[in-house]
């Protein structure tokens, strides 16, 4: 039987629960429990890049395909530990400023990350700043339901899993990205860790927008003169 290893493309589905209670799946039914309106997503992963927490990526090398797994993941390699610098205490006026009405348990993003607000007193807002998941130990089960062998499915899932989107491309010897300037350093940033990946040389290719012309037609040029 094949197993998976290091660099592998794998579709996974999976759910994490910490401290009994579930906060995240792409199972359906589960993911029901956590959210009725949320719809599961496809998810690939590839082994060794950190494309799921720490300790789940270790975990998904040397496994079967289509077998189901149980794994406990220690705090430390899942979300981290709680850091007290973190839970911070901020003036209310702050908030009013933003026209917020900050309550017990509301979450807020602030300072380019997510706080959540512990307390309310007086002028005083406490707010944390952690992941609602750091300090706590996880369990993961999950399924490898397959690995990516076909090349354009790996080249998706690869920008998927570095830029969070799929650009422009042409596949054929080379893998060509199009698109306007300012993804040329980005492209030229990951060429190195998608050879390693993927085997093949990453190009970028300046597309340049065009201006559609407007055609005036005869009646309207008799209306504006």
């Amino acid at each position: 039987m094949e197993k998976t290893k290091e660099k592998d493309f794998v579709e996974i589905e999976f759910t994490g629960t910490a401290n009994g209670n579930m906060f995240d799946s792409n199972i359906p039914e589960d993911l029901k429990k956590i959210s009725k309106e949320s719809k599961p997503k496809k998810t690939i992963v590839i082994i060794g890049e950190e494309s799921v927490v720490k300790g789940l990526d270790k975990k998904l090398e040397d496994r079967e395909i289509g077998k189901e797994y149980e794994v406990e993941i220690p705090y430390k390699e899942g979300f981290g530990e709680r850091k007290r610098e973190l839970v911070k205490t901020i003036p209310l006026h702050i908030f009013t400023k933003q026209k917020l009405n900050p309550q017990p348990g509301s979450a807020f993003f602030m300072d380019n990350a997510f706080a959540r607000v512990i307390t309310v007193s007086g002028a005083r807002v406490i707010t944390d700043f952690n992941n609602p998941l750091a300090g706590k130990d996880l369990h993961y089960k999950f399924k490898i339901i397959k690995k990516l062998t076909n090349e354009k499915e790996k080249v998706e899932a690869f920008f998927e899993n570095f830029l969070k989107f799929v650009p422009k491309l042409k596949i054929s010897e080379k893998i060509i990205v199009k698109g306007q300037k300012n993804l040329e350093q980005i492209i030229i940033a990951l060429k190195d860790k998608f050879k390693e990946l993927l085997k093949k040389e990453l190009i970028f290719e300046e597309e340049k927008e065009t201006k559609k012309e407007e055609k005036v037609t005869e009646k309207e040029t008799i209306l504006n003169n």
